[in-house]
């Protein structure tokens, strides 16, 4: 199908297709949108920005059935975040229809989400806990759904709750269809998939957008000074939409964000020690383009869809080079550029080095008086050394010890080989 009004669909579900202006699906949503209209269980693997989200809601709501009483799909994210996400795309698909949705998510009160579920929706949206807690006291029944939808899957296997879905998933009926959807699927989380899918289609969409596409990735030493003073030059350099600052814990995006504050600064921050409210909060003020700044962990490189990002500083490099390209990724999309601007210091020459193994072309930079400036390769004092020591070799090549030593014959030898490591080094210099 080349444009979504070849697909049969019921009219309600075609004219909200056309008010969220979608006219021709996306490569993945050609591949799933097909398989799950005839009940085919299958996996998607495709990174983020692919359409992947309504590849998965579309054919739910083409299925539904508003005058069967019982829940007909349970759709599961890792993140409270990503499980508000799907519910309002999800909405805006049924307006004014008979269809009942619910989202089930941590951080609401309990006792009304179980009242609610006194009408059983037809769709469930939410997290892993709480829908098993729904589940295990009876608020809801699962056993009548017959597709389960994880998002973010590899994440939901990070995040330890792969166990949870297995609970409620095994009171879900034999014919179960099961539709994964991941950027990646780990070897740990194959058995998971094994149990409940038989031989599932396999739909892999294209690779990873290129590293260099529309990106530019500025590398700035620290060296001796302040990390935080450093932080401050390179803001001074940028004028971006909007800017995620990545640290490596909840601890550390405290302490900069008000470190930030207090140097005149507006800032947001995200981790995953804010409370539910404040959290909803935050991503409210974010969406609401209150702050130019933003202060994260890698929660919201993964968990959370922050549109209109231009700028990603890692103010601290990931230990895990994987968490590198998904802060990075952060950016750069639906066409439009991004840059990724990186803070180090001389000991991290190691993961630097094992980041651009990865493909990532690093321009040396530094932000003076505001303007960005770029700066000798880091490589270059190495490669002065190694050539300096190529000199040392070859002077002492050079020297022989005399057939017939005399006193003094040690200090006449050092003092030729230091001529000619200074020849050899007035060479390197001229070249």
């Amino acid at each position: 199908m080349s444009k979504f009004t070849d697909y049969k669909f019921q009219p309600f579900l075609r004219d909200a297709i056309g008010k969220l202006g979608f006219e021709s699906p996306t490569p993945i949503q050609k591949e799933i949108i097909p398989l799950m209209l005839k009940g085919s269980s299958a996996i998607g693997q495709a990174h983020t920005g692919t359409g992947k989200t309504h590849s998965f809601l579309i054919p739910i709501v083409q299925r539904v059935n508003s005058t069967n009483e019982d829940v007909q799909a349970v759709v599961v994210a890792p993140t409270r975040e990503l499980a508000t996400q799907l519910y309002d795309e999800l909405a805006k698909l049924i307006e004014g229809t008979e269809i009942r949705t619910t989202l089930l998510i941590g951080g609401t009160d309990k006792e009304r989400s179980a009242v609610r579920l006194k009408s059983n929706p037809h769709i469930v949206v939410g997290t892993p806990g709480r829908i098993q807690y729904m589940v295990e006291n009876n608020a809801l029944s699962v056993h009548t759904a017959t597709m389960l939808i994880i998002d973010e899957a590899d994440l939901a296997f990070d995040m330890g709750f792969i166990e949870d879905i297995d609970k409620f998933a095994t009171k879900m009926p034999t014919s179960l269809e099961m539709y994964v959807f991941s950027a990646t699927i780990p070897e740990n989380l194959k058995p998971f998939l094994n149990k409940y899918m038989e031989s599932p289609a396999h739909i892999i969409i294209g690779k990873r957008k290129s590293f260099t596409e529309n990106m530019h990735y500025s590398l700035v030493p620290v060296r001796g000074m302040d990390r935080e003073k450093k932080l401050l030059e390179v803001l001074e350099g940028i004028t971006p939409y909007l800017a995620i600052i990545f640290t490596n814990t909840r601890k550390n995006t405290d302490r900069l964000a008000n470190f930030l504050a207090e140097s005149g600064i507006k800032v947001g921050k995200i981790h995953g020690d804010l409370s539910p409210r404040e959290r909803t909060r935050m991503m409210k003020r974010i969406r609401d383009l209150e702050f130019q700044f933003i202060v994260a962990t890698d929660l919201a490189a993964r968990g959370i869809d922050i549109p209109g990002v231009s700028h990603v500083i890692n103010y601290e490099l990931p230990d895990e080079l994987e968490f590198f390209i998904h802060r990075v990724g952060r950016t750069a999309r639906a066409g439009l550029k991004g840059s990724a601007i990186t803070l180090y210091d001389p000991s991290e020459e190691e993961k630097i080095q094992r980041i651009e193994a990865l493909g990532i072309p690093f321009v040396h930079e530094e932000v003076k008086k505001g303007e960005w400036v770029e700066v000798k390769e880091r490589h270059a004092r190495k490669t002065r050394v190694k050539k300096f020591d190529d000199a040392d070799r070859k002077a002492v090549a050079f020297v022989r010890k005399p057939k017939k030593v005399k006193p003094g014959y040690k200090k006449k030898m050092a003092q030729q080989i230091e001529s000619i490591k200074k020849q050899e080094r007035r060479k390197f210099r001229k070249k």
